[in-house]
């Protein structure tokens, strides 16, 4: 389940985030080690390293875009095309995304209401598919149910969505919203955060067999098309 204290912003660009390279003398040791046992090392958590294009390596699994078998009551496709900051599709991005059943429930003990069997019979809630040569990435699934949070106000239905790219230190996350649920959305504590502009940037568009959605990661234009992300 994504954080709820997330706060949208936008993503940074993959080459302006590297820093200059340090020089030889401050590298030292990142944790001490207690001479002669290294065992006793207080290791602690690992870089980040680029993740495209070498998700292909170990990423892929067997259940692939289908977070929903093809005999699911319901089962839509969601068509996610990734733009790059030049507008060009990013032919090599992978995207995986994570979202609660059509009860609004999900099978796993992070669960605040506990794991339950999800519905329909089947669905997994989770998904990873690679992009073809026009950016674009079909997952397989239910439409989500809404979400309850610690206040009365319900989350609308949506999927988490992360992008894994060449040229990417980090995932990006963000969310896919339907554009039936415009209610909701006036309530949501994401989309209520947003302005208009940018909650519609969030909103997938309604097609045959399901939805249809662009992120662009990047933009020089602070108000430009650029898609909202998480920070985490």
């Amino acid at each position: 389940m994504t954080d709820k204290t997330a706060k949208p912003a936008p993503a940074t660009s993959p080459v302006a985030s590297l820093a200059p390279t340090s020089p030889v003398a401050s590298l030292a040791p990142t944790y001490p080690v207690v001479p002669g046992d290294f065992t006793t090392a207080p290791f602690g958590v690992t870089p980040s390293q680029t993740v495209g294009p070498y998700w292909h390596i170990g990423l892929p699994w067997t259940d692939g875009p289908d977070a929903a078998p093809s005999d699911a009551p319901g089962r839509i496709t969601l068509a996610i095309t990734v733009i790059d900051g030049n507008r060009t599709p990013v032919a090599d991005a992978m995207i995986e995304t994570w979202q609660a059943d059509t009860l609004g429930r999900f099978n796993h003990p992070d669960d605040p209401r506990g794991a339950v069997e999800l519905t329909p019979a089947g669905f997994r809630g989770f998904a990873r598919s690679a992009a073809d040569p026009t950016g674009t990435a079909l997952v397989h699934t239910v439409k989500p149910g809404a979400l309850p949070t610690e206040t009365e106000v319900d989350e609308a239905p949506h999927v988490n969505v992360s992008i894994f790219a060449r040229g990417m230190l980090d995932r990006l996350v963000t969310r896919l919203y339907f554009p039936e649920d415009a209610d909701a959305h006036a309530t949501d504590p994401v989309l209520s955060s947003l302005t208009e502009t940018e909650r519609a940037k969030l909103v997938a568009t309604k097609v045959d067999g399901g939805y249809s959605w662009t992120v662009y990661v990047q933009d020089d234009n602070a108000d430009g098309v650029e898609t909202p992300f998480f920070e985490l």
